[in-house]
């Protein structure tokens, strides 16, 4: 049976334009306001909901955190004609949304995130299928799991997180690497986007507590009641809908990590009863008279500037003393412009190779203009936009007119010394893989067509990222991946 798939838009034109394209590879229901869809799902057995952000009635993602509550495995995209930050951040913390799309959409790059997004479900009921049928194969459930810890090790280890060695983020992962030996509480600030759950990962898995397990809560996507069932977990009973009992991730976490995103993001109540766990290593379940002993590392994370919050009386002073031992700051991508490029290049290879697509490359105009945007999405957003133009590409070069107008129209005249650097270096490294390219990777000819030595060109090289590969063609370095 065809994924079935609920497009939410108040809009009938637009409304009846998804349903065109998408009726081939989808079934397809729609509903024009919040009211109608809701209905729906509690019909309907939907993978998919794709709904416009703006409604008379509701905004898109008021809505999806309702789907997320009742229905939390299905998936859940935004689609709009406006590029609100506040939005989409609110998509991502809130609504817990798997992306966030710009009108015009292109029919090409719908599709493709829509089978991505049914892949994603197939997936996770694969795994949740799995994970019963090992159950009664406690061997073959032991191998999985080591052999799953060692690929988790390896993909989220510190030597794979892109930056150049002038980048604000090597002084983060040095002490990163530090404080992973330590078994202290670590707070990890910066905006949303900048890869503070890909540092909380790589805490855990660089240290001792890598053989066990490393749980997430997205604190600030819950209301209070249900966090604190989340977290502590609750008895049969204990509440309305407490039809059986749960264990919370406190305990899931026991002997490993719990990762606490946007714990700032909490309601001063909730605080409360956060604090009394960590200073006494024990939770009780809702509907529980007895406390659970519980082991686990504390990583949390914030967007917000937690000793201001402290200040103005929103967060407790004694809990952010108790998360915050080693507080790390995590650098937006507009601070670290020499990340740009070598994250941009990694990223098209990678996502080239995943959705078998063979280019060569950013054409000079490309990368200047990606190195002179503001990036307020930081990785996340760079991301998504490397996947959308190679989605709407056609030749050779990720050309200007692919990147989002909002992106190529910034003005390079605006740009301080800083962005003028991250400009000059990618025009560099441009020139640096063409010459290698035409001598096949020999690196004494390039450097000897280019007027430099040959140790002043391996210098070069490694600091804006080019390296040679096999088949000799001028390439970014591969030893490592971005960091999201």
């Amino acid at each position: 049976m065809a994924p079935t798939i609920l497009i939410v838009d108040d809009e009938p034109r637009s409304l009846e334009s998804l349903r065109r394209t998408l009726e081939e590879d989808f079934r397809v229901f729609t509903a024009g306001g919040a009211v109608d869809a809701l209905a729906i799902m509690q019909a309907e057995s939907i993978d998919i909901v794709l709904t416009d952000q703006r409604m008379p009635e509701t905004s898109g993602v008021t809505f999806l955190k309702q789907v997320r509550e009742q229905w939390p495995e299905t998936v859940r995209i935004i689609i709009s004609g406006y590029t609100d930050s506040e939005d989409i951040i609110a998509g991502l913390n809130e609504a817990g949304i798997y992306q966030y799309l710009l009108k015009p959409w292109h029919p090409d790059q719908l599709l493709l995130i829509l089978r991505q997004a049914v892949e994603l479900q197939r997936l996770q009921r694969e795994n949740h299928q799995l994970a019963l049928e090992l159950r009664t194969s406690e061997p073959a459930l032991r191998k999985q799991t080591e052999n799953s810890r060692r690929r988790l090790r390896q993909t989220f280890a510190l030597n794979n997180i892109v930056c150049a060695q002038d980048s604000p983020l090597r002084g983060v992962c040095s002490m990163v690497e530090r404080a992973a030996c330590y078994d202290v509480s670590i707070l990890l600030t910066g905006e949303s986007g900048t890869g503070k759950e890909l540092l909380a990962r790589a805490v855990h898995y660089a240290g001792a507590r890598s053989e066990r397990p490393f749980v997430v809560q997205n604190c600030g996507a819950l209301p209070d009641t249900l966090l604190e069932s989340e977290l502590f977990g609750h008895k049969k009973g204990a509440f309305t809908g407490a039809f059986e009992e749960r264990i919370g991730l406190f305990q899931q976490a026991h002997g490993g990590t719990l990762f606490l995103d946007e714990v700032g993001e909490t309601s001063p109540a909730f605080q409360v009863k956060l604090l009394r766990v960590l200073q006494e290593g024990e939770c009780r379940p809702l509907g529980s008279n007895r406390p659970i002993s519980v082991d686990v590392r504390i990583v949390a994370a914030t967007n917000r500037n937690l000793a201001e919050e402290v200040q103005a009386g929103r967060f407790r002073g004694d809990l952010f003393y108790r998360l915050a031992t080693l507080p790390i700051e995590v650098p937006p991508l507009r601070d670290r412009p020499m990340d740009i490029a070598l994250l941009a290049r990694s990223m098209l290879e990678k996502f080239a190779t995943v959705l078998g697509r063979r280019v060569d490359g950013f054409a000079p105009e490309t990368m200047s203009a990606m190195m002179a945007y503001a990036w307020p999405g930081n990785v996340r957003e760079l991301q998504n936009e490397i996947q959308r133009m190679l989605v709407l590409s056609d030749g050779p070069l990720l050309t200007l007119e692919l990147l989002s107008s909002h992106i190529h129209a910034t003005d390079p005249l605006s740009l301080g010394a800083s962005g003028l650097r991250g400009r000059v270096g990618a025009v560099e490294a441009q020139l640096l893989a063409e010459t290698l390219d035409r001598h096949a990777g020999n690196v004494s000819r390039a450097a000897q067509e280019l007027g430099v030595s040959r140790p002043g060109l391996r210098n070069k090289m490694r600091r804006l990222g080019v390296a040679t590969t096999v088949r000799g063609r001028g390439r970014p370095a591969r030893n490592e991946a971005e960091n999201g």
